[in-house]
């Protein structure tokens, strides 16, 4: 069961990180059509950090969540939860982004989050 829960943890942080790979592409072209000046600036800031984001999300979790790495499950953990509670706190619940668009990532975060506690844990029994 190790395995398995340390693999889909994986599964779901690498999931994530593809998904904010297109959510910064696609923030960079928004802020790409923005007059330059402080406002775009901060559009391609933030481009820039969920990109960043995304890259440790699937660096970790090929290199060292799939191998169950306690030291992979906190950067992970670290890194996905400081890009996505300020996603779900400013954006999703107040409600400037509904539908699936939404919920997906935090599903994946969470879900990441649970297998790979799963993974730690049941290791730690055995």
């Amino acid at each position: 069961m190790v395995r398995i829960f340390a693999v889909l943890g994986a599964a779901a942080y690498f999931a994530w990180g593809v998904l904010h790979f297109l959510a910064a592409a696609n923030s960079f072209e928004f802020a790409a059509t923005m007059e330059a000046g402080l406002t775009q600036g901060r559009l391609f800031q933030g481009a820039f950090y969920v990109a960043i984001s995304a890259a440790v999300a699937v660096v970790v979790a090929l290199g060292f969540n799939w191998r169950n790495s306690r030291a992979g499950y906190w950067v992970n953990l670290l890194t996905v939860s400081a890009a996505d509670i300020p996603f779900v706190l400013f954006i999703a619940a107040p409600g400037h982004m509904t539908g699936p668009e939404a919920v997906v990532g935090p599903t994946l975060w969470l879900t990441g989050v649970a297998l790979s506690t799963l993974a730690l844990w049941t290791s730690r029994r055995n």
